[in-house]
């Protein structure tokens, strides 16, 4: 029997707004105390093993606004392409973070160790990459992508080899910037929006 729904109507959809910060992390959302910091802040301890590199970048919108209340978080293996959890993992590497653009300038900044390739179950060979969760004000599901290094040979990787307009690839690349910085910019829509992954 099919519930007539005149008594119960569905409740409108909700972007994120600024009610993503006050739960994730409340000190950006000016809410100190909650907790002595705001959890996962980092994906490394000091003891990380590998080469630790800075990811800096923007989140845009359509109009080429950088948008300034955007979190994200991240998840990502080891250097050697372990992930937490799995046997022979860097016991440094915590592998998720959580962290926003910052307030003013709208720029991001993930300090973390390089990761390393990963194997997959079916004995594929996986790009070193972090993933990334994106949520911010006016996006209503959060959104899915990877970030891939310039300087890695990503041919092989099965995810980019998925994508059919071979030039979009571009968008999942952070390029070296020297003294082991990278820049990794995310568009939402327009030219040269980043690809964003169902999974």
């Amino acid at each position: 029997m099919v519930q007539k729904l005149t008594t119960l109507m569905e409740t409108p959809s909700q972007t994120a707004g600024p009610y993503v910060h006050i739960g994730c992390v409340p000190t950006f959302a000016g809410l100190g105390g909650i907790y002595p910091e705001d959890l996962a802040l980092s994906p490394i301890t000091d003891a990380a093993k590998g080469e630790i590199v800075t990811i800096k970048g923007s989140v845009y919108d359509g109009t080429g606004w950088a948008l300034r209340d955007a979190l994200l978080e991240s998840w990502q293996a080891d250097a050697r392409g372990i992930y937490p959890g799995q046997p022979g993992a860097d016991p440094g590497v915590t592998g998720f973070c959580r962290f926003t653009a910052d307030k003013d300038s709208g720029e991001y900044t993930l300090r973390t160790v390089k990761p390393g390739t990963v194997k997959t179950r079916d004995g594929k060979v996986m790009a070193p990459h972090i993933s990334l969760w994106i949520v911010a004000r006016g996006i209503n599901i959060g959104l899915s992508t990877r970030i891939y290094f310039g300087d890695e040979d990503n041919d092989a990787d099965p995810i980019l080899a998925r994508i059919e307009q071979r030039p979009r690839v571009d968008t999942l690349i952070a390029k070296p910037e020297g003294d082991g910085t990278y820049r990794f910019d995310i568009r939402l829509q327009g030219e040269g929006e980043t690809v964003f992954l169902d999974m």
